[in-house]
């Protein structure tokens, strides 16, 4: 996993001279220990089933177009701290990967943008990524609602978005495939 997101990350890189290829601002490695200072980490690779795919569409409002996950479960003295899990997708026509961090109680504690192809200006500011921060999946996680958009970087802000759907609902699944008797709280439509 971490060479599939190394390879992604390259073709993010910038172009060579003349070229207005993106930029690279961290690596793998590099944003899991700036999430998770002085914590063991554990990656783990799941396989989804098509019920729980199912389940996906249903949570998070789309399909979803792989069903391997990747997560990185953090822990500091045992206990869990968060969950990272990187999501690498088109914005516009280029590529942009980003690390969602999962706090145990299910809400986005960060999201921290580790390459992004596309021109940099439509690349949002911080403030805007800020904002995901807290977030849980229900319906005020869309933009117009409980997510501020960016004039001139609609794709950006909608593709983030959904990136923090799309994790938040994974994040949803494994957790119940861990506790399938503890009730989660439903998902409004969006």
């Amino acid at each position: 996993m971490r060479a599939a997101l190394l390879a992604l990350l390259l073709a993010a890189a910038p172009a060579t001279a003349g070229g207005g290829g993106g930029k690279v601002f961290l690596t793998v490695d590099e944003a899991l220990a700036l999430a998770f200072p002085e914590c063991t980490l554990e990656r783990a690779t799941e396989v989804l089933s098509e019920k729980e795919q199912q389940r996906f569409e249903k949570l998070a409002g789309f399909e979803l177009e792989n069903r391997i996950v990747r997560p990185y479960v953090a822990r500091k003295a045992g206990e869990l701290v968060g969950t990272a899990y990187f999501d690498a997708h088109k914005v516009r026509t280029k590529n942009e990967v980003l690390m969602l961090v999962v706090t145990p109680s299910e809400r986005l504690a960060r999201v921290e943008v580790l390459s992004f192809a596309e021109p940099p200006e439509y690349l949002p500011r911080a403030a805007f990524y800020a904002q995901f921060q807290g977030q849980r999946l229900d319906e005020r996680l869309d933009l117009g609602r409980g997510v501020r958009g960016v004039a001139g970087a609609t794709l950006s802000a909608e593709a983030t978005t959904r990136a923090a759907r799309r994790t938040l609902a994974l994040h949803r699944l494994l957790a119940e495939r861990r506790s399938p008797a503890s009730p989660r709280p439903p998902v409004a439509a969006r």
